[in-house]
């Protein structure tokens, strides 16, 4: 741990030309007391970090010393190529290694592209989880992660509506999802069998632990996350859709049906409608998850929208312009 931090603070001052005992504790999580043990350490060992005293002073290396360590183990090179996403990092338990990747590539540049991270960072940020929600981080997700790293196979017990299921998986990858984030895993592998590709939600698991048995998994090489996901996305947003309504669309309502429900859904039935009427209206035939949800969605387009089947949604929305009627009278 202590190793760890030395070489750390070395990168800091490698890369900055001083920094105070204030700036340094802050960097490396400690007290100030113990940056001062640190740089006479340091010292003691060869380093050359020159310690400026008073209230303007700081720590800083001297003679232009650089390190040579600067190689990226496995862990912090993966990070690295998630250090667009700080958020996905932290949850996973990956922050440090990022932290320390960053180091080190910062460390192994030319003096005058030592700012390239800070002036990226300034315009570019990824924020992966939806409005108006507090993304959850599940409590089980830094397991599920180190088993995902390291291929070893996971026994689990998964919550499904009302009751629980165990499992033997095997962790393939994560996806985060507008601050949901689900496993891909393989199921079902044995005797030879592949198994089967499936999708659960990290924060339904109520317990995880190594399967018994061999721990380690061979991976299928072939296997593509973002094409895996891409299509059982697909799958799902298709699944759902298990009822149709038919409605009118003005013009206005044509370009927001898709913005109000499933957007493939909206824009596929948008593009097969018939010919304008003589209000300009398209009559299109779209799918959705139920009428509950049809009833809500196609609200946010006012006048725009006329539901002409079932009659019973038709009835509701007639309703609520009546009532909306009545309100604005």
């Amino acid at each position: 741990m202590r190793a760890a931090r030395l070489i750390k603070m070395v990168l800091l001052l490698q890369t900055r030309s001083s920094m105070t005992g204030a700036e340094l504790a802050r960097e490396l999580e400690v007290s100030e007391r113990t940056v001062t043990r640190d740089a006479a350490a340091l010292s003691e060992a060869g380093v050359p970090v020159y310690a400026d005293r008073g209230r303007a002073g700081g720590y800083r290396l001297i003679g232009g010393y650089r390190t040579r360590l600067t190689g990226l183990g496995r862990t912090e090179a993966e990070a690295l190529f998630l250090s667009g996403v700080p958020s996905a990092l932290r949850e996973m338990g990956l922050a440090d290694a990022a932290s320390a990747a960053r180091l080190k590539v910062s460390a192994a540049l030319l003096p005058e592209l030592r700012d390239a991270s800070h002036t990226v960072a300034q315009r570019f940020h990824l924020d992966a989880p939806g409005w108006w929600q507090e993304p959850q981080t599940p409590s089980l997700l830094p397991d599920v992660a180190d088993a995902v790293w390291d291929d070893r196979r996971l026994a689990v017990r998964y919550r499904r509506r009302d009751t629980e299921v165990d499992r033997e998986l095997e962790p393939y990858g994560l996806v985060l999802k507008a601050g949901v984030w689900y496993l891909a895993a393989r199921v079902g592998v044995s005797g030879g069998s592949q198994g089967d590709f499936r999708v659960y939600r990290v924060d339904r698991l109520a317990t995880v632990g190594p399967a018994p048995g061999e721990g380690r998994f061979r991976r299928d090489e072939t296997f593509d996350l973002p094409a895996f996901w891409e299509e059982r996305a697909a799958q799902f947003a298709r699944s759902i859709l298990r009822e149709e309504i038919t409605v009118r669309l003005t013009p206005e309502g044509a370009r927001g049906l898709p913005y109000a429900t499933d957007r493939t859904a909206g824009e596929e039935a948008v593009r097969s409608a018939g010919e304008p009427d003589g209000e300009r209206r398209i009559t299109v035939t779209l799918p959705v998850e139920s009428a509950e949800v049809a009833y809500a969605q196609l609200l946010a387009l006012g006048p725009e929208v006329e539901v002409l089947s079932p009659p019973e949604l038709r009835e509701r929305f007639a309703a609520a312009a009546r009532r909306l009627r009545d309100l604005y009278r």
